[in-house]
């Protein structure tokens, strides 16, 4: 088979999906090394073993897992992120709660942060990326999320300290300039509605209580004392929850 008819049959395994394109264009870069629009591509030969495990992937997004699983990283803030079973997948909307805590933090000098159920990382990661004087913790409970926090620390050389514990139960830390986290915040009834590849996504990152509230009763009460004057506590919410947090 060419590579281009490898695309479109890649395509049809796939199935129908609103991304599916980008998605199959995605895993063909990932297998192949070669953009889909690169030219050429209906007169070259596939590579065997690659054709397989391109047909595999197209197979396993049909099947509901989340395309950023079967590529192994994903991009947040311009960095590059490891991901796959059992850590939350980075999202452009988180990339809101960087930038607001940069601007929180303009003006203190070699701030301490705390980035709060960090799962990947991403958020703390990017905060030290475009604040090296900073200081950041990152709390993480799930033990399978806390394997790539420290692989994503390391591969982005951030100055991020990642601590394996409860962000409900606060570890000894010292005075916090500013704390940040996109907690669990999806509702019970939420959680039936989910698409197929969030499904895939664990639980204990997603699920917020059954009116998806719990963290944000909690976080405030138990982070204020660790913060110092004229710091800041920021939250991602979800669409409908501004109003109630």
């Amino acid at each position: 088979m060419t590579l281009a008819e490898v695309y479109r049959e890649g395509l049809a395994l796939a199935g129908p999906g609103t991304d599916r394109a980008f998605e199959v264009s995605c895993l063909f870069e990932g297998a192949f090394g070669l953009s889909r629009y690169a030219p050429g591509l209906d007169a070259r030969r596939a590579d065997e073993p690659a054709r397989k495990r391109f047909f595999a992937l197209c197979r396993a997004l049909a099947e509901g897992e989340p395309l950023q699983y079967l590529l192994g990283e994903w991009e947040f803030y311009g960095l590059p992120f490891y991901v796959g079973e059992g850590v939350l997948i980075p999202q452009p909307d988180t990339e809101t709660l960087v930038e607001t805590a940069l601007g929180l933090m303009e003006g203190i000098s070699s701030p301490v942060v705390a980035d709060l159920c960090a799962g990947s990382g991403c958020v703390g990661i990017s905060i030290a990326h475009a604040r090296p004087d900073a200081r950041v913790y990152a709390l993480e409970l799930s033990e399978a999320a806390f394997s790539y926090l420290e692989r994503n620390i390391k591969r982005n050389g951030a100055a991020v300290e990642a601590l394996l514990c409860d962000a409900l139960a606060p570890p000894a830390l010292p005075p916090l300039d500013g704390v940040v986290s996109n907690p669990p915040y999806i509702s019970r009834e939420e959680m039936a509605g989910l698409p197929p590849q969030v499904r895939r996504e664990p639980e204990m990152a997603l699920y917020g209580g059954g009116d998806g509230l719990d963290f944000y009763r909690a976080l405030p009460g138990l982070y204020h004392p660790l913060i110092r004057e004229g710091g800041f506590l920021a939250l991602e919410v979800g669409y409908t929850q501004a109003e109630a947090v």
